[in-house]
């Protein structure tokens, strides 16, 4: 599209792959009790019992990637040769994970709910589990879908969950 340099688009290309490397490791690699217990109890963390990955540690609240690398000799060596901006990249990537698992679900969810119409006759006041408001909202504004009808100002999540429940 002309809005990068291929240098610059190059350089970002070369840092998503290698910030999908390191996550990938991470993900893979697994430690032992004996080598992290030490770097955990120094910072009040609980200590494992069994081998786990490396990812999971990561996870952990007070735990960072810089830390953790100084305490871990095998994650030392595989990230010598990192850029600093891609092992930052994946700390957060997976320090956040839920978080961007749960809202891509609701991003989802909220596209699915723009495909589902709403008759433009439909009979708001004839439900009675809606609120008063949201029936005199949506009776005025005649939303065409319900990602329009969620949008609405006094139609709240419990009104969308009654449409949803009677358009099924």
């Amino acid at each position: 599209m002309g809005l990068a340099s291929k240098e610059r688009y190059d350089a970002v290309q070369n840092k998503l792959v290698e910030t999908n490397s390191i996550i990938k490791y991470l993900k893979n690699e697994s430690v032992e009790p004996a080598t992290v217990n030490p770097f955990l109890e120094s910072i009040g963390s609980t200590p494992t019992t069994q081998k786990v990955k490396l990812n999971t540690i990561l996870s952990r609240p007070h735990v960072d990637i810089l830390s953790l690398k100084d305490n871990v000799q095998v994650l030392a060596d595989y990230l010598s040769d990192k850029k600093e901006d891609s092992i930052e990249e994946a700390e957060i990537l997976i320090k956040y994970e839920g978080y961007i698992e749960k809202e891509q679900d609701m991003a989802e969810k909220q596209m699915k709910m723009e495909n589902l119409f709403l008759k433009p006759d439909f009979d708001y006041h004839a439900l009675n589990s809606l609120s008063m408001e949201a029936r005199q909202k949506l009776s005025k504004v005649r939303p065409s879908t319900i990602g329009q009808a969620s949008r609405i100002s006094g139609v709240s999540p419990a009104d969308i969950s009654v449409l949803l429940v009677y358009i099924k």
